[in-house]
């Protein structure tokens, strides 16, 4: 199992298929690892993709059932992870990329927009978290019982008072919208992406659809997507010819 490592972040990676390069960012919040393709994913996109991409995903950094750790970095919690996604694929040699991201993948191909969007050519979203303003302690209660608790078992160094920083940083700082960036951002946003909604709780539709009423170059898949499961291959078919459309020539 290959791992990238820099100083005291270690990243175990996955990667499958050949062409360009498509990195493919798990859902499961911050306990996000690559067994959520074969688990809890709606399809697999690793193997949905692996015969036209070269398919790259990663455990999210300090997540529970993952192999990547890292320092908890409390002031800079979403950056942290995108350092990681960013460094991995430097790693790997590769300067553009496609992107997919699942669940907190669509905060952070915002933030990955953000950073280094020049080096993005399209980014899917697909069931994208957000913030839910009738809901708006969900992620910070949800990982004080679901991550924080496993973590600390897992390195006694890390009290929950920290984990409570870290995430109340991550989700109390800035308890709006996407979390990673505001709505000028997304409303000057030049590149094309296609969102795929959801409607649970840390998957608002309302939110997924203003990312896409406000994106000039937003595509929107059907929804709902997922029920019946039927409807699952038109959208792999609609994220294929998506990402076919905006794929630089070799």
């Amino acid at each position: 199992m290959p791992f990238y490592e820099r100083g005291d972040v270690r990243i175990h990676y996955q990667e499958s298929g050949s062409g360009y390069p498509l990195l493919i960012i798990p859902g499961g919040g911050l306990n996000s690892t690559v067994n959520f393709h074969t688990t809890s994913a709606p399809y697999n996109s690793m193997e949905e993709f692996k015969d036209e991409y070269r398919c790259i995903t990663m455990d999210l950094r300090n997540s529970n059932g993952g192999q990547s750790t890292g320092p908890l970095e409390i002031d800079r919690p979403w950056d942290a992870y995108t350092d990681d996604h960013v460094g991995l694929m430097d790693h790997l040699g590769i300067k553009n990329f496609l992107v997919m991201g699942f669940c907190i993948g669509g905060p952070f191909i915002w933030n990955l927009l953000k950073r280094v969007g020049d080096r993005i050519p399209a980014a899917v979203l697909a069931q994208p978290s957000g913030h839910r303003p009738e809901m708006p302690d969900q992620f910070h209660a949800n990982n004080m019982k679901g991550w924080g608790p496993g973590l600390c078992e897992r390195f006694p160094n890390i009290a929950m008072a920290q984990v409570d920083a870290f995430l109340t940083k991550m989700y109390r700082a800035n308890p709006d919208f996407v979390f990673t960036v505001d709505r000028d951002f997304v409303k000057n946003c030049q590149t094309p992406v296609l969102v795929l909604p959801d409607d649970v709780p840390p998957h608002p539709l309302a939110v997924a659809m203003e990312s896409v009423r406000l994106a000039p170059k937003s595509e929107v898949s059907a929804y709902p997507w997922k029920e019946p499961k039927e409807m699952i291959p038109v959208t792999v078919r609609q994220v294929r010819s998506f990402l076919r459309a905006h794929r630089p020539a070799a």
